[in-house]
């Protein structure tokens, strides 16, 4: 599973905010949810306005008009569920597996406390559900990245610039984590 968190996430200057959805965003991520294989997205925020902009967003294109123009977009965007809080998400994961989800929170600064992109496939083997972990605006608090069963080791390139986009680091981390490139 992917969790695209809209709250609680950082500014740039370090404050605790809820950013707003970027319809951009859930067609990439759903997109590559679903040719990864990925059970599902939730996408998390407490603001009433985001959640039915996303909510209206999804429709159009799961059973209204954008679904029937293109039926591969409506594929992905089912995927998508909107939710207030990550907890929410958790508890939607727990109904459908009968057990917790070992959560995984993703960062563009490197911690003290990380798992490797090799290790942690090999750990997803076990069979247990999974919920990769990915903030919006400037990346998920601290608090949120520290309560992760596991933290991922973030994505860097040759130099120091590293500020991804959320839905270009959620391709990268699912062609890691579930494709077959390389084997």
């Amino acid at each position: 599973y992917v969790a695209l968190i809209h709250y609680p996430v950082v500014n740039k200057n370090g404050d605790t905010i809820a950013s707003a959805v970027t319809p951009m965003d859930l067609h990439d991520i759903s997109r590559a949810a679903k040719t990864f294989g990925a059970a599902g997205v939730f996408a998390v925020t407490p603001l009433k306005d985001q959640q039915r902009l996303m909510e209206t967003l999804m429709s159009h294109w799961t059973e209204g008009a954008g679904g029937v123009y293109n039926p591969k977009r409506r594929e992905a965007l089912s995927l998508v569920r909107v939710v207030p809080t990550l907890e929410d998400a958790g508890e939607r994961i727990r109904l459908v597996h009968g057990r917790e989800p070992v959560t995984v929170a993703t960062a563009a600064r490197r911690r003290d406390r990380v798992i490797g992109y090799a290790a942690l496939k090999r750990k997803m083997a076990d069979h247990r559900p999974y919920l990769l972990m990915f903030g919006t605006a400037w990346g998920m608090t601290d608090a949120s990245i520290m309560a992760a069963d596991e933290i991922l080791a973030p994505i860097e390139g040759p130099g120091t610039y590293n500020h991804l986009s959320v839905r270009s680091a959620v391709s990268i981390i699912l062609d890691r984590l579930l494709g077959g490139a390389g084997e």
